[in-house]
């Protein structure tokens, strides 16, 4: 498989938990590329721009999988339709054309879908440069699948070995229908020690790409807490389970919040300890961002409640990442990654929806796994 703007690997991951193999990445932040190389190897990285990627680069792959940069068409970001990063999945064509994968798949922020990009993307497959591609597509939400989070993401699928739907939910909030329960933040977090050890992540630094930086750091040395200032922490332990800004007293309240009556329903939350998240963005460590306070919260006893934002190795394992992923980078750095990232669990139950569908690997591409081991 090929992944484009790979970001730190999720969804790599994702494919390589079902048999897929990576002969070439392409990841333009030194940060996250550094990441996957730390997970996936360094030597089919391609750290730099697509748009500067040469076609003798792109070798033949069964699958090329990515997600061109969303923050055009993401409901936090401008909505610019003339984003130059909306042009991108233009270059995820180019590879494909030359890859000439029997599948691929693009995923997306949920908005997508409703773009005008997303529409010309669709146009292509009909007698435009993906002519000999079928397309589906769907929004997904992470949830149904077994991710411990409610997050929504476009998946599209072309296929030139016959229409493949986007895999069906094997998870449901109720658990009827012969589905499974949704996983909860209960699931993927208990048991991590409550108040973290430390709030800095430790002086080390690896080699990638001929530039040092950060890490790599295990699962553990991320589970690291931040020291809120008095008064945030006298708005944390008013917000209980599923609450948010609205059940902090007027006199708690910033006046941008008191000015606003409506609307962030979800900023200073609290999560559930046997629900879902909710999506976890890039700056999850910050209370006034989202739901992201940790979810243990006594009614009647304060002092069995855990009042600070959830660690990075929380967030990590909401998106699925093992416990076993390494990760490079500055604290901020690590944080946009995991939030940037596919969940796991949503690209594995891609990936078994494209191996069920697969023909053998052509010759050519086993001679290529073979020369790069």
């Amino acid at each position: 498989m090929i992944d484009l703007f790979s970001g730190c690997g999720g969804m790599t991951q994702g494919f390589v938990q079902e048999g897929f193999k990576p002969v070439l990445a392409v990841e333009f932040d030194q940060a996250a590329a550094s990441t996957y190389a730390a997970n996936f190897g360094e030597e089919h990285m391609y750290f730099g721009d697509i748009l500067e990627l040469p076609d003798a680069y792109i070798p033949e792959a069964d699958i090329v999988i990515g997600g061109p940069p969303c923050q055009g068409f993401s409901n936090l970001g401008s909505k610019d339709v003339n984003d130059p990063r909306n042009k991108l999945w233009k270059e995820y064509i180019r590879v494909v054309r030359k890859a000439r994968p029997q599948v691929f798949v693009l995923e997306n922020v949920e908005r997508f879908s409703k773009s005008t990009e997303f529409q010309m993307l669709l146009d292509e497959a009909d007698g435009g440069m993906l002519a000999e591609y079928e397309l589906r597509w769907r929004v997904l939400l992470a949830a149904d699948y077994g991710v411990a989070q409610r997050r929504p993401r476009t998946i599209l699928i072309g296929s030139r070995i016959g229409a493949i739907e986007p895999p069906a939910p094997t998870h449901s909030k109720d658990g009827l229908g012969g589905l499974i329960p949704w996983r909860t933040v209960r699931d993927r977090i208990d048991g991590l020690p409550a108040q973290p050890d430390l709030t800095e992540l430790p002086d080390r630094v690896t080699e990638c790409f001929g530039h040092q930086i950060a890490g790599a750091f295990t699962s553990e040395e991320i589970h690291i807490g931040r020291n809120p200032r008095p008064l945030s922490l006298q708005r944390y332990d008013h917000v209980p389970p599923g609450g948010g800004r609205f059940n902090l007293p007027t006199a708690l309240q910033p006046n941008c919040w008191k000015n606003k009556a409506a609307g962030t329903t979800d900023v200073m939350g609290r999560m559930r300890w046997d629900a879902p998240s909710l999506t976890i963005r890039t700056e999850f460590f910050k209370p006034e961002k989202g739901q992201y306070l940790h979810p243990q919260w006594d009614p009647i006893d304060p002092s069995n409640r855990v009042n600070r934002v959830i660690t990075h190795h929380e967030a990590a394992r909401l998106q699925d990442f093992p416990d076993s992923f390494l990760w490079c980078g500055s604290k901020i750095q690590i944080a946009r990654q995991i939030g940037n990232a596919v969940p796991v669990g949503l690209a594995a139950a891609v990936a078994r929806q494209m191996r069920t569908a697969f023909k053998a690997p052509h010759e050519e591409v086993r001679a290529t796994w073979n020369i790069r081991g």
